[in-house]
């Protein structure tokens, strides 16, 4: 409707939008956020969660809004036809951008329940935005390396316990836990780092998703392996905020969740090599749905 203003204009416009947008949102999230620690019954804190999400999904509408307001893009999207608000999915896509969260919750608002993203526990300390996400019960998770573990042996796998405690509260509400399996955004001198195999992913990491599937793999329905793909190039949040991306492309394959991909991966040899190897081919193919989405 806007897009005839200068790209400038429109950025500045979007992001006072956007600021506008989530102050007003997260001022009613903390005041329920507030109640629920004071309602000592557990049906009304049950209620209070259905509200946090309501808010947090209407957050998202609204920013889609802003999206529509001043820009005009042709989304090209296949694979959402069948998604259900009612199922628990773990959600895994390539990383160029963070607009990518963006697109995330663009194309699966009221098709899937709200994206949730397994934080590091330091992040709880991000001024506004880590109150929010506490809210909204997004797992904090604590992650100790292999060095740590060696010096601390009776701490071994006590991250995963963390874990899956934290989950417990998704067992009554339906969630999808999202992971981006290369563990940062794609630049091509990472791509150059790494000697990535493929072309247009870096490598992907095994350990996230199979952290998650080891917390949840037995209320978690599916997985939904997304390709996002910005045939003008990725762009950065701000120049995509003055419109510089007119053309979004996105594939979703559901991926039924087995036995075969469900394992202790940090424990077990021989199934971390099987749940590598399957992630590895995952990426082949999603190398290829690039190329043919480009050309």
């Amino acid at each position: 409707m806007l897009n005839f203003l200068p790209g400038v204009i429109r950025g500045v416009l979007a992001f006072l939008l956007f600021v506008l947008n989530t102050v007003f949102w997260c001022t009613l999230l903390f005041i329920v956020s507030f109640l629920k620690l004071l309602i000592p019954f557990e049906a009304c804190r049950k209620i209070c969660n259905i509200i946090l999400v309501r808010l947090a999904s209407n957050w998202v509408l609204f920013n889609a809004a802003n999206l529509k307001l001043l820009h005009r893009i042709n989304w090209n999207v296949e694979g959402v036809e069948d998604l259900s608000l009612d199922k628990w999915y773990l959600v895994i896509s390539n990383h160029q951008s963070w607009v990518d969260i963006v697109v995330l919750q663009t194309i699966f608002y009221r098709r899937i329940p709200f994206l949730k993203f397994f934080l590091k526990k330091e992040l709880i300390w991000v001024p506004v935005l880590g109150l929010a996400w506490w809210a909204l019960d997004f797992p904090f998770m604590k992650r100790y390396s292999s060095e740590f573990i060696k010096a601390n042996p009776h701490l071994k796998g006590k991250d995963i316990e963390i874990t899956r405690k934290a989950c417990e509260k998704f067992k009554t509400i339906p969630v999808s836990v999202m992971n981006f399996v290369e563990g940062t955004r794609f630049t091509k001198e990472k791509h150059e780092r790494q000697k990535s195999p493929h072309k247009y992913l870096l490598r992907p990491k095994a350990g996230g998703t199979a952290f998650v599937l080891a917390a949840m793999g037995e209320q978690l329905n599916s997985i939904l392996n997304v390709t996002i793909v910005y045939p003008e190039g990725a762009q950065n949040f701000w120049a995509f905020l003055c419109g510089k991306i007119t053309q979004i492309n996105v594939r979703v394959e559901t991926i039924p969740i087995d036995d075969n991909i469900v394992g202790d991966y940090f424990n077990d040899p021989e199934f971390q090599n099987n749940y590598r190897q399957w992630v590895n081919d995952l990426w082949v193919e999603k190398d290829k749905c690039i190329n043919s989405l480009l050309g």
